[in-house]
């Protein structure tokens, strides 16, 4: 099952990708928002990984995009979208729901609670 991880912070991409891997799932890791966007355009992913704080683009201007994208491809069933990030204001989850994201989890997280997230959109 392929994966996106938008991630800039490569000891981050390390971490996630590790531990995604040991459970037979392709990790693709890209550190911007044009790379993500070109990514979604060209593969078919099961599920996105989206740091919040990126340079360029952050992640809510990515999902927003990448949704767009569905739309005017017509996709049924959008891609679900998990927001990673260290922030952990009371806003900043409804922020992601708004944006059009899934999900959200919060750094530092456990590879327990990675896996429970992602299998509950891929189970």
């Amino acid at each position: 099952m392929d994966i996106l991880l938008v991630e800039d912070n490569v000891l981050n991409q390390k971490i996630v990708s590790f531990n995604l891997k040991k459970y037979n799932f392709t990790v693709t890791a890209v550190t911007n928002g044009q790379d993500a966007i070109e990514a979604v355009k060209s593969n078919s992913y099961r599920l996105i990984l989206m740091d919040l704080m990126l340079p360029g683009m952050n992640g809510y201007e990515i999902t927003g995009e990448i949704r767009k994208y569905e739309t005017e491809k017509g996709v049924e069933n959008q891609v679900p979208i998990i927001a990673i990030t260290a922030n952990t204001l009371d806003n900043d989850r409804e922020k992601c729901f708004e944006a059009g994201m899934n999900e959200y989890l919060s750094k530092p997280f456990t590879a327990e609670q990675l896996l429970e997230k992602v299998m509950h959109f891929l189970a």
